[in-house]
């Protein structure tokens, strides 16, 4: 535990004391006063609630649809099905003002249903909600659907052979070894609908407002720092409470499991029922992820001169950008893939320690680390950028204007994916497999090795790919300190969104459709490396 307990410390918690402690602290005295006045203005507690359920109806309707495809991907086998988990996971990937942007350009005035049925729905929260499953639609089919794809399916064979209905036995067998990993997908997303800003700020108008997006307001537009850190202290405890919840309910449910050979799971659609489920999937792929994926592409291809590639010409030299760039803005493209491999690297150590330390139940202070982990979700990244710059500047750790810091706010938000991704698995290994291998004479890193390692190999490779994708798309706390001539792929978009001018539209739509194409290239690499089956053997 100790590299994870450092890294948080010195990463995540000094910063965001820094930075509470300076807007409640202005003048060297404590103004407590300020919370109660904050807390007492109705104003707040509206963005308050309404942060709030919009995270659980979000949650709810993410769930809802993406546990079928969660199935599909681990049980059934189907042409091009690689690269279509691929593309599901690009939307995890994209700025949330970029996914605002598609929304709005599909929902809003002048969109495809206003110009088809005249029908609007910018300005709604359906508008919201339908943004967030686009955007959370991965992370629950990616972490439950890893999880899935390792069950043993002759359990739940066994227990109809005994009399159980299909239902009956998905219920009393399956649904219990994925609670862990349900739960796990469930608190992520709630973290990131709860944390809205990018999606609710450009969909859902002045009227509406969550937590992160009136810190901004307060921080960066009323210059409000004592309401912001009442606010950010707000959002610290209401998620550290949903943490510790998560961790009662979930380690209730914990146990080890027999775990199998992906690839021994999964086969063609069998009958009417199955051929029908896949078909729904594929249906709801294409009208919740594709089609404003589509309109991405598209914007990016409608120049003024028709339909062509002048906007991503565009991107290859600076006085195309008119001025927001010190550098031709294709070089971001580089730019975020270096900072992605070592943020991804960064985030699998830590959080790969994370877990192993996690998976030894060793009291109530690891338990405790467990919830802390996902802090960094639950928190405005506008704090932790704005703590960054004021904490991270001054010797023995004065990294403002190194390249390493980039990737370190990037693997914050990484570590807790790649944890809650191994940590179902891990813990489902059964210990009996480590004690007998104790017994024939190998050392704990052998141990691990020759037991754990293979059996969570593919868990890893997913962790890898979710922690790659998220940092290829972190904005909130990137772009207060990327610097000006090297900005990544999020902040890159952002700037040219924020100026007038269809070239700047454009060329931002060009550069979230390379973003888009990255991340499904990545992804793809990932998905099509597979565990030596050597080593794996007959888990």
């Amino acid at each position: 535990m100790a590299v994870p307990v450092a890294f948080f410390a010195l990463f995540f918690a000094y910063p965001v004391v820094a930075i509470v402690a300076r807007g409640l602290r202005p003048s060297g005295t404590w103004q407590l006063g300020r919370i109660g006045e904050v807390l007492g203005d109705p104003d707040i507690l509206g963005v308050l609630w309404f942060t709030t359920w919009q995270a659980v109806t979000s949650t709810a309707l993410t769930l809802l649809l993406a546990l079928p495809a969660a199935y599909v991907f681990a049980r059934f086998e189907f042409p091009g099905k690689q690269l279509l988990r691929a593309v599901v996971t690009v939307p995890f990937v994209l700025p949330t003002v970029v996914v605002g942007t598609a929304f709005l350009a599909v929902l809003g005035r002048g969109g495809l249903l206003d110009e088809t049925w005249g029908v609007r729905l910018d300005n709604t929260v359906w508008a919201i909600l339908l943004a967030h499953v686009f955007f959370n639609y991965a992370v629950v089919v990616r972490t439950v659907g890893g999880l899935w794809s390792q069950l043993d399916p002759r359990q739940e064979e066994a227990a109809r052979v005994l009399g159980a209905g299909r239902l009956t036995a998905w219920r009393r067998v399956t649904l219990p070894a994925l609670a862990p990993a349900v739960a796990a997908a469930a608190l992520m997303v709630f973290l990131f609908t709860f944390t809205s800003f990018g999606v609710v700020q450009i969909l859902g108008g002045p009227a509406r407002s969550t937590l992160e997006v009136e810190v901004y307001r307060q921080t960066a537009q009323l210059l409000d720092l004592p309401t912001a850190a009442v606010l950010t202290l707000v959002q610290f405890a209401a998620v550290g409470a949903i943490l510790a919840v998560h961790a009662w309910t979930v380690r209730r449910r914990e146990g080890a499991l027999k775990l199998v050979d992906p690839a021994r799971t999964s086969r063609r659609p069998r009958g009417t029922g199955q051929w029908a489920l896949l078909g729904g999937v594929l249906a709801s792929v294409l009208v919740l992820i594709l089609l404003p994926l589509s309109v991405l592409v598209e914007r990016s291809l409608d120049g003024p001169q028709g339909y062509g590639f002048g906007y991503y010409r565009a991107l290859r030299s600076v006085a195309d950008s008119g001025g927001t760039f010190l550098v031709p803005p294709l070089e971001a493209v580089w730019n975020s893939l270096q900072y992605a491999v070592v943020a991804t690297a960064i985030a699998l150590v830590v959080g790969g320690l994370a877990a192993a330390a996690l998976t030894r139940r060793a009291g109530r202070l690891v338990r405790g680390f467990d919830a802390l982990l996902m802090l960094p979700l639950g928190v405005s990244a506008v704090t932790v950028g704005f703590g960054f710059l004021i904490t991270l500047n001054k010797p023995p750790l004065d990294l403002r204007t190194s390249w390493i810091l980039v990737p370190l706010a990037q693997a914050l938000v990484g570590v807790p994916f790649v944890v809650r991704t191994m940590l179902p698995v891990l813990r489902a290994v059964d210990g009996r497999l480590r004690e007998a291998a104790a017994v024939l004479g190998a050392s704990p890193l052998r141990a691990w090795r020759e037991v754990d390692l293979p059996l969570v190999r593919r868990a890893l490779l997913v962790a890898a790919g979710f922690a790659f994708a998220v940092s290829l798309g972190e904005f909130g706390a990137t772009v207060f300190i990327a610097r000006p001539d090297n900005p990544t792929l999020p902040v890159a978009v952002a700037r040219l969104l924020g100026r007038a001018g269809d070239l700047n539209y454009g060329q931002a739509m060009a550069l979230s459709t390379i973003l888009m194409v990255v991340c499904a290239l990545s992804l793809l690499v990932l998905e099509r490396i597979r565990p030596d089956r050597s080593v794996s053997g007959e888990f």
